[in-house]
C-alpha cells in the first residue's frame, strides 16, 4: 500500500509521523511524496489555536480533494472532536493521541507485536515534509497547569520515554545517514522527572553524546523552570547546536502570575545571561503571547520593553486564542480582537529587529552549516539552503550537491529576506549527497 503522511503543529508532531513512517516500512509499504498517489494518507492534526484547528480541518478535506484513497486522522484536534473529525470526507479512521503509536497496527489490521523496527533505519519522508534532521521524540504530555494550554487536556500527563527507547530511535536515524538529532517533547525539561530513579534532562543528553557518534545535537523548546546554570556545562561538547528556545510567553510579572508560569522576568533573564556565559554566542529565542486576559496596555509596554531588553535571536508572537476547557477561556478581562493584533504587530516588530541584529553578527564569520534543501540551477550548479547550530537561515550556490552535508560557510551577506548568503569554505569527501539506506541519492527539492 502508498502511505502519504502529513502534519501540521509542533516539532512533536514531525516526530511522530517519522515514527509512523518506519512502522509502516517495517510492514512492507511505501511512503509516497503527494496524497493523490496515496491509497491511505496519515494526517497529524493541531489544536494549539482556534487557527490550528481550523487549519487541520482545511488540511484533511484538500488530502480527501487530492484524491487520497482513505483518510486516518490523529493527534490533538482529533483527541478534542473525534467525532467532527470522524463525519470529514473519505475519514476511514480516527485515532486520538492516546492510541496513536498503534495507529499502524490499527489501520493494518495486525497486532503491535508484529512490528520490528530494529531493522528499519530512518529515512527523510519524501515531498515538502522531508528533513534531513531527524526528530526524535523523548517525552509525551505535561504536568503543568499553564492556563492558556490545551496541551494537558490532549495529551494527557508527563511521561518520558526509556533511555533505551530513545537511544534506538537516534540509531535508526544515524542509519539512514541522518546528520542532526533534535530532541522533542511537549515538555522536553521534564523528561526523567517520572522515572526511577529520578533523572533529568542532563544525564540523557550526556548518555546520547557519550554513548553514539552524533554529529550534532539540538534541543527543542525547555520551560525555563527546568534549566539551571550547571545545565549549560553540555554545550562543552561542541556537537550540541548552539540554540535555546526557551519561552517566555510574557515579559511581565503580573500577567505570568494570570497564566500560571513557573517563572519571573527576573528569573528568565538570569537564565538567559547564564546561558551566555556558558555557549558562546548562543542564539536564544521565545515564545510570547499577547492580548492574553487581563492585558492591560501598561502590562503590555511592560512586556514590550522587557523582551525588546534581553537582545534575543528572534521568537514567535502568539495572538492570545481561546481554547475552551483551559482556564484562561474564562476569565473576565478579554482583551478585543483588534487590540491583540495590534499588539502583535507591535511586538513582533521588536523580536524581528532583534534577530536582524543577531544575523548580521556574523557577516565575514564562518559557520557550519547542514544542508536541508538543494535546487538544481541550469548548467550553473546548485542553491542549497540549511540551518546553521545557532539555527540561522542560510544559502549558497556550489558545484555540487550537498543535500544532508555539513560544510563550513563563510557569510557574506543578509539577504533581503532575512536569509543569509554563504561561501562554502570547503568540502571534504568525494561524494557530495548522501544516500539513505536504500542506496539511492535523495531527490533534487525545488520548495523551501
Amino acid at each position: 500500500m502508498r502511505i502519504y503522511l502529513d502534519t501540521l503543529g509542533c516539532r512533536l508532531n514531525q516526530a511522530e509521523i517519522e515514527r509512523l513512517a518506519r512502522y509502516f516500512r517495517a510492514a512492507g509499504h511505501e511512503i509516497v511524496a503527494a496524497p493523490e498517489d496515496a491509497d491511505l494518507a496519515v494526517l497529524n492534526t493541531c489544536a494549539v489555536t482556534q487557527k490550528a484547528v481550523a487549519d487541520s480541518r482545511q488540511r484533511a478535506r484538500q488530502l480527501a480533494r487530492a484524491g487520497a484513497g482513505a483518510l486516518a486522522l490523529t493527534g490533538c484536534w482529533v483527541s478534542l472532536e473525534p467525532d467532527a473529525a470522524a463525519q470529514l470526507p473519505r475519514v476511514r479512521w480516527v485515532v486520538p493521541n492516546p492510541a496513536k503509536d498503534a495507529l499502524v497496527a490499527q489501520v493494518l489490521g495486525l497486532p503491535l507485536e508484529a512490528f520490528d523496527l530494529e531493522p528499519v533505519a530512518r529515512e527523510p519522508l519524501p515531498g515538502l515534509r522531508m528533513r534531513t534532521r531527524a526528530f526524535v521524540k523523548v517525552q509525551d504530555g505535561c504536568d503543568n497547569r499553564c492556563t492558556f494550554c490545551i496541551t494537558t487536556v490532549v495529551r494527557g500527563p508527563g511521561r518520558s520515554r526509556s533511555v533505551e527507547e530513545v537511544l534506538d530511535d537516534v540509531r535508526a536515524a544515524l542509519r539512514g545517514g541522518a546528520q542532526e538529532i533534535v530532541l522533542t517533547g511537549v515538555h522536553l525539561g521534564s523528561w526523567g522527572h517520572d522515572l526511577t530513579p529520578r533523572r533529568h534532562l542532563r544525564h540523557l543528553v550526556a548518555e546520547l553524546l557519550e554513548r553514539l557518534d552524533i554529529p550534532r545535537l539540538r534541543l527543542s523548546s525547555l520551560e525555563p523552570w527546568d534549566l539551571d546554570a550547571a545545565f549549560f556545562d553540555l554545550w562543552q561538547d561542541a556537537r550540541l547546536a548552539r540554540h535555546l528556545h526557551l519561552p517566555l510567553q510574557s515579559g511581565s510579572a503580573s500577567t505570568l502570575r494570570r497564566m500560571a508560569r513557573k517563572t519571573t522576568p527576573q528569573g528568565f533573564r538570569a537564565l538567559v545571561e547564564a546561558a551566555r556565559e556558558r555557549i558562546p554566542e548562543v542564539a536564544i529565542t521565545t515564545d510570547i503571547i499577547v492580548g492574553f486576559p487581563g492585558e492591560t496596555e501598561a502590562e503590555f509596554a511592560e512586556s514590550l520593553a522587557f523582551v525588546e531588553s534581553l537582545g534575543l535571536a528572534g521568537g514567535h508572537v502568539f495572538t492570545y486564542s481561546e481554547r475552551p476547557g483551559t482556564a484562561a477561556a474564562r476569565m473576565p478581562g478579554q482583551v478585543p480582537h483588534r487590540v491583540r493584533k495590534e499588539r502583535n504587530a507591535r511586538m513582533r516588530a521588536v523580536l524581528d529587529a532583534a534577530a536582524a541584529r543577531y544575523r548580521s553578527r556574523f557577516v565575514g564569520r564562518t559557520l557550519t552549516v547542514l544542508w536541508e534543501r538543494a535546487t538544481r540551477l541550469d548548467g550553473q550548479g546548485w542553491l542549497v539552503q540549511g540551518l546553521s547550530d545557532n539555527y540561522l537561515r542560510v544559502r549558497a550556490r556550489v558545484a555540487q550537491n550537498l543535500w544532508n552535508r555539513l560544510t563550513p560557510v563563510r557569510i557574506v551577506r543578509v539577504a533581503e529576506d532575512g536569509a543569509l548568503e554563504g561561501e562554502v569554505v570547503a568540502v571534504h569527501g568525494a561524494s557530495a549527497a548522501q544516500p539513505g539506506p536504500s542506496g539511492a541519492v535523495p531527490p533534487v527539492l525545488i520548495k523551501s
